[in-house]
């Protein structure tokens, strides 16, 4: 184990020791654990990025390369409801009494 300083402020500091004590542990132990379980966390990401990443990729670009669409294409209202147009609604069927 290495020895190490640390700065909290005071309201920190009294709250991790009452973490630490709800724990049953002292305050380096708490703060030690909560490193450690930091650096675990960020080292199985990191092995999970790579794993993703050496997969290759996933779909294969072909085709020339075309423009994005500009803002005002985007929010065309108009346009997209001509493009997208409503079925009619059903019609309701005729009730019959027996």
């Amino acid at each position: 184990m290495r020895n190490i300083t640390i700065t909290l402020d005071e309201e920190t500091a009294r709250r991790a020791r009452v973490r630490a004590a709800e724990r049953d542990m002292s305050l380096s132990r708490y703060v030690g654990e909560l490193v450690q379980r930091d650096v675990r966390q960020s080292r199985e990401y990191e092995e999970a990025m790579q794993r993703y990443l050496s997969r290759g990729p996933f779909k294969e670009l072909t085709g020339s390369p075309q423009r994005y669409p500009t803002r005002d294409e985007l929010h065309d209202r108009a346009a997209l409801r001509s493009q997208e147009k409503a079925p009619d609604p059903p019609k309701p069927v005729p009730r019959v009494d027996p």
